[in-house]
């Protein structure tokens, strides 16, 4: 696998986890953030377009349909997402969406987009997935109540369903009308708004979207470089290397958000965190071989 597409990937999942340790309270305000990191993303990285290729082609029909399908796409799993986690033990949900996510994603792309893996590989794929689903799972507590279906369960397959599809379409369209990375990311931000417009119309949200901007301006212009920054360094990663290792690696940001947890904030079950990483971390080394 290329050095550089690893390094892409890893880099990428440094600055998603710098940014969800910024963020992380201000992410639960709903609408009214989703509204805003949208905008922020779109208004911060449009400047940088011209310096970045452009959009890479003159395809104006690929560019609208690759943009415009990845927004819809993006909007499904944010919508699922946030559905998962008032319907469900958080941790459940993100332990399921982030190992069913990168799993959906090498199935699919081995049969849809010919990807071919070494057996080292694949089993490095594998070791990753197994330890971002056990750190996920590290703070979850048993519910004696439920019966039936964990609809954390439910809505973490969904959400996976759904990184899955647009980590899927986004590396068909990059490959396919040669878009570039920055200039497809700022359209898929954009595109994203007016969902997030009537979402926040709908709720009555505006007073809390202008009172969310006051209180946490700094935190969302911060998503706003650093969450499009992550995700441009996976789109360019995937175009150096198969979607099949990217979609993996991009989830060692688990693994830094879980360890900053257990020394920083001194979370629960150390052990089983640094357990996991290391798991984690010997899959990485298996896929870079």
């Amino acid at each position: 696998m290329s050095g550089i597409a690893i390094a892409l990937a890893l880099t990428a999942a440094v600055v998603h986890a710098a940014w969800n340790i910024i963020a992380h309270d201000v992410s639960r305000a709903g609408a009214a953030f989703l509204w805003w990191g949208a905008v922020a993303s779109t208004v911060i990285w449009a400047g940088v377009i011209p310096f970045t290729g452009g959009f890479g082609t003159d395809d104006l029909a690929g560019i609208a349909l690759g943009i415009g399908v990845s927004g819809v796409l993006h909007v499904i799993y944010m919508t699922v997402l946030q559905r998962g986690y008032r319907a469900g033990n958080l941790s459940t949900v993100y332990a399921t969406a982030r190992g069913t996510g990168p799993f959906l994603s090498v199935i699919i792309a081995m049969l849809l987009l010919g990807e071919r893996l070494q057996l080292s590989a694949l089993a490095g794929v594998l070791l990753v997935i197994a330890g971002v689903v056990a750190i996920g799972l590290v703070d979850r507590r048993p519910s004696s109540e439920r019966r039936g279906l964990d609809p954390a369960i439910v809505f973490g397959l969904l959400t996976g369903a759904a990184i899955a599809a647009y980590t899927i379409w986004d590396a068909f369209a990059l490959r396919n009308w040669h878009l570039s990375p920055v200039a497809f990311m700022v359209g898929t931000a954009a595109a994203e708004i007016p969902f997030f417009t009537v979402a926040v119309s709908v709720g009555h949200g505006w007073r809390s979207v202008g009172a969310l901007w006051r209180v946490q301006w700094r935190r969302i212009l911060a998503f706003g470089l650093l969450s499009p920054l992550a995700y441009i360094l996976v789109l360019q990663a995937i175009t150096l290397a198969p979607v099949a290792l990217i979609a993996p690696l991009r989830e060692v940001s688990v693994v830094l958000v879980s360890l900053f947890g257990a020394f920083a904030l001194r979370e629960s079950r150390p052990a089983w965190r640094i357990a996991a990483s290391v798991v984690v971390v010997a899959g990485v080394v298996l896929i870079a071989v």
